[in-house]
């Protein structure tokens, strides 16, 4: 059975009251797939400012999982050793963290997935970004800027991780809409700047001027991309490229006019995460992220919904001023 903390206990740990009280306040982990990246770094950083953290009202530990299904695993089983009270999940491969998230349910821990899904209805709740939207957002996108004609290639996400799955769904239903348009080389640069890098130069060598448009799937990769492209001599300007995370090279990007980004606010993700797993394990608990009044149309409902999706942003030549301020 999940242990449920009395408010009033926590109360007495954050106004400073006994060592033993103060030690008693719910084990938190965060299991995410890999820390090698920006985005990930971003929504571990978002998870350690979260008020509850900062204040001692809960414990978290960042589980780097090293883009490896079964580093992932053995993590859990160590959570679940340990008796961590809750676990918020961002798997690396959407079947295989069903294991995972079994292990955990039968241990009694509640999983909150958040930024990556799983394949299992083990899962307490959700709390993310729409990756389908997200990837017919940024093709629709791209398609506009090249006139609905032309070619593009497209770098994807690990192979079966649920955004590489899902933005590939979103990037196809827009590609469906221009059947003037024709996908050259398609293939994963598993999130990676330097694997990007290496794909594009390959296929610069193979097609050159021939490419239209580069789609990636993270913006990791859409900058991969652009080296590749200036290595080669020729000029970015001549290629539409698209990529998601609003990452802060990619926002640089965009205020130089290289690419376009679609921003997904890690902090949101993890401090929103936290905040309903918080809500499974401490009776009574009320939200202390800020990020409930940034975005209205994501209600708290208690934090017993079991899914909270995190909207997207558009990175323009308007706001890219603004979002890196906030970066800063």
């Amino acid at each position: 059975m999940t242990r449920l903390f009395k408010s009033a206990t926590l109360a007495a740990a954050l106004m400073g009251g006994t060592a033993a009280v103060a030690q008693d306040v719910p084990r938190v982990g965060a299991a995410l797939y890999g820390l090698n990246a920006e985005f990930m770094q971003l929504w571990a950083a978002g998870i350690e400012s979260h008020p509850a953290v900062q204040q001692g009202l809960v414990e978290v530990t960042v589980f780097d999982g090293r883009y490896d299904a079964l580093v992932q695993q053995n993590q859990f089983e160590n959570m679940i050793t340990q008796g961590f009270d809750a676990i918020i999940f961002a798997p690396i491969d959407i079947e295989a963290a069903a294991t995972a998230i079994q292990a955990a349910h039968d241990a009694g821990i509640p999983v909150i997935g958040s930024n990556t899904r799983a394949n299992s209805d083990l899962l307490t709740s959700y709390v993310g970004s729409d990756d389908v939207l997200s990837g017919n957002m940024e093709a629709t996108f791209l398609l506009e800027q090249i006139g609905c004609e032309g070619n593009v290639v497209i770098l994807e996400g690990p192979i079966g991780q649920s955004a590489q799955i899902e933005r590939l769904e979103g990037n196809m239903a827009a590609l469906a809409e221009c059947p003037n348009v024709t996908v050259l080389e398609q293939q994963t640069a598993n999130w990676s700047r330097a694997e990007a890098q290496t794909l594009m130069e390959n296929w610069l060598t193979r097609h050159g001027s021939n490419i239209d448009g580069v789609i990636g799937q993270n913006d990791e990769m859409a900058l991969g991309a652009i080296e590749a492209i200036r290595a080669a001599g020729m000029d970015v300007a001549d290629f539409a490229i698209v990529g998601i995370d609003g990452i802060t090279d990619a926002l640089l990007a965009v205020q130089e006019g290289t690419m376009t980004s679609i921003l997904q606010d890690a902090n949101a993700q993890a401090q929103g995460s936290l905040d309903v797993a918080l809500a499974h394990v401490i009776e009574g608990w009320e939200p202390m992220s800020d990020i409930w009044e940034q975005y209205e149309d994501m209600p708290w409902n208690g934090g017993m919904d079991e899914l909270y999706s995190v909207p997207w942003t558009f990175v323009t030549p308007e706001n890219v001023e603004q979002l890196m301020q906030m970066r800063q």
